[in-house]
């Protein structure tokens, strides 16, 4: 009996070891760097590219487009854009459609900040370029990955 009790538990400890779940190991931090240029006339549009790094290690090359209304009349440059998101648990949860709103005053040198959520993700955007831009919109901004 004793042979087979310890038989039993040895063989126990080593299924345990098999099954543990995996945990991951917390919420990551995610920033981007970008470019981006567009228009606005009532309506406005933009597209560009950036790179999302994480502090785990995982990066993605990303698209993206930005689309909205309001009273926007201008044009848009941003060569230095970056943005931080908030805490994801892995760099899939920063892809998708973020919904924004601002009032926005441009010309010649360019310095954007934007605020932007999708669920319980926001990213805060800031970026310099160039451009001439005056307005109120509200849209929405897609984040792909490249393939």
């Amino acid at each position: 009996m004793t042979k087979w009790f310890t038989g039993v538990s040895i063989g126990s400890m080593l299924l345990g070891v098999f099954v543990l779940p995996v945990h991951a190991d917390g919420p990551i931090s995610c920033t981007i760097e970008f470019k981006l240029s567009g228009w606005s006339a009532m309506y406005e549009t933009a597209s560009g590219s950036g790179t999302v790094k994480c502090s785990n290690g995982q990066k993605a090359e990303v698209a993206l487009s930005s689309k909205g209304g309001g009273m926007t009349f201008g044009k848009i440059d941003i060569a230095e854009g970056t943005g931080t998101f908030s805490e994801v648990a892995d760099i899939s949860e920063v892809f998708g459609d973020y919904t924004f709103a601002e009032a926005e005053a441009a010309a010649g040198k360019a310095a954007e900040a934007r605020v932007l959520t999708k669920g319980y993700v926001s990213l805060a955007l800031a970026g310099k370029g160039k451009g001439e831009e005056l307005g109120l919109d509200f849209g929405k901004f897609s984040i792909t990955k490249k393939k």
